[in-house]
């Protein structure tokens, strides 16, 4: 199948899949749900669907469960939406660069915020001479 059509395809799944997740469930567990990326395979018949899921440890525990439970739902929507063949086998991944960036941003950030206060100028101390007019 031609790599283009499957491209094509993976970007109108992520878009669909998208909106299915901030419309249409109404699972209260799903909170924060960035969906990154659309993998299928060449045939089409499979789907990785690579999620960046925010929140504290227990949110997002609880918001996999729900995406999970939500699977059978969303790929039903898919079919309806998009007209292929065989409506894709879906599976989510969870993608932790968002996660990883956010580390490395603050990192950084804690490295200027260090060569500032080593490279600042030290205060001058004030001057005892009297200045003569």
């Amino acid at each position: 199948m031609s790599q283009l059509r499957v491209e094509k395809v993976q970007e109108l799944m992520k878009q669909e899949i998208s909106e299915i997740i901030l419309r249409e469930l109404k699972d209260p567990r799903i909170g924060f749900v960035t969906v990154t990326s659309v993998e299928c395979t060449g045939d089409l018949r499979e789907a990785k669907i690579y999620v960046s899921l925010m929140g504290s440890e227990q949110q997002v525990k609880d918001c996999w469960q729900g995406l999970q439970s939500s699977l059978g739902f969303i790929r039903r929507e898919i079919g309806k939406r998009i007209r292929l063949r065989f409506t894709p086998e879906l599976t989510f991944a969870l993608d932790r660069s968002l996660d990883y960036s956010a580390h490395i941003q603050e990192l950084l950030l804690k490295i200027q915020k260090e060569d500032a206060a080593r490279t600042a100028p030290a205060p001058a101390e004030p001057s005892t001479e009297k200045e003569t007019s």
